[in-house]
C-alpha cells in the first residue's frame, strides 16, 4: 500500500509539488539503516513513514518487502509555505502556526506508524516547529515503533547540503542533493535525548563524517 500528504492549495485543492532532486547519489555506509533493515525484514505488514521528497526507489523497495509506506515532503513546506505567526512579544522572533501545517501536511487521520524515516529533517525546519513535530510523530509512532533520524554535527562542510535519502538492500543509503537549504542547527547527544524525552530510548550510531544517526524507540 502507498500513501502519500500533499498540502492543500487556497483553492482547497490537493496538489502535489515534487522537490527537485540534482545530482548525483552518493553512496554513504548508514549503520543506522543497517539496524533498521534487519527489523524491517523480520517482519512485514509495517506502516513506514518516509519523511521527504518523492522516491520511487524507496516505495518499491519497502513494498516489496511487505510494507506500506506514506510520504511525506516536510522541509520543502516548512521553508515554502504562509506558516509564520506573529512574534509573541515586541522584538521577538515570529512564530510557527503547527496546526496549520500539520493539517496541510500531515494530516494522518488516525494512521499510526511502526517506523519513521525522519532522516535529517529537524536540521532543516524552522525552529517552532521542531518541538510540534516530535510531539505529533509520538503520537501517530506505535509502541515500539522505531524512528531513525540523523544529525549533523556541523552547520557547514561536507555533506550539509539538504539531501534525499535513498533506501538500498544493504548497509548504505544514496544521498542525493535537493534544494539549497542551509543546516539551522546541531545537536548535541543530550540534546536529541532531551527532545524525546519520554519515548522509550536511544540508540546512537557515531560516523567518521560529519553526520550521526540515532534510532529512537517509542
Amino acid at each position: 500500500m502507498i500513501g502519500r500528504f500533499f498540502r492543500r492549495g487556497r483553492d482547497g485543492e490537493l496538489q502535489d509539488r515534487p522537490t527537485t532532486l540534482t545530482g548525483p547519489r552518493i553512496p554513504r555506509h548508514s549503520s543506522g539503516w543497517a539496524a533498521l533493515l534487519k527489523h524491517l525484514r523480520e517482519e512485514q505488514g509495517l506502516r513506514v513513514l518516509d519523511i521527504g521528497p518523492t522516491s520511487p526507489q524507496n516505495i518499491n523497495f519497502l513494498t516489496n518487502m511487505g510494507q506500506s509506506v506514506y510520504m511525506a515532503d516536510l522541509v520543502h513546506e516548512a521553508l515554502h509555505g504562509d506558516w509564520e505567526l506573529p512574534p509573541a512579544e515586541e522584538g521577538g522572533e515570529p512564530g510557527f502556526n503547527a496546526e496549520k501545517f500539520f493539517q496541510s501536511n500531515l494530516n494522518f487521520q488516525g494512521r499510526e506508524f511502526d517506523v519513521v524515516l525522519l532522516w535529517a529533517t529537524l536540521d532543516y525546519i524552522p525552529s517552532g516547529l521542531i518541538v510540534p513535530l516530535v510531539a505529533r510523530l509520538k503520537e501517530a509512532t506505535r509502541p515500539a515503533g522505531k524512528v531513525l533520524a540523523i544529525f549533523h554535527s556541523k552547520p557547514t562542510g561536507p555533506y550539509t547540503t539538504y539531501c534525499r535519502y535513498h533506501l538500498t538492500a544493504d548497509a548504505e543509503i544514496e544521498m542525493q542533493e535537493s534544494e539549497p537549504f542551509p543546516v539551522q542547527r546541531v545537536y548535541t547527544n543530550r540534546r536529541i535525548e532531551q527532545l524525546f524525552e519520554g519515548w522509550g530510548g536511544y540508540r546512537f550510531f557515531l560516523a567518521k563524517d560529519n553526520l550521526y544517526e540515532v534510532i529512537i524507540t517509542r
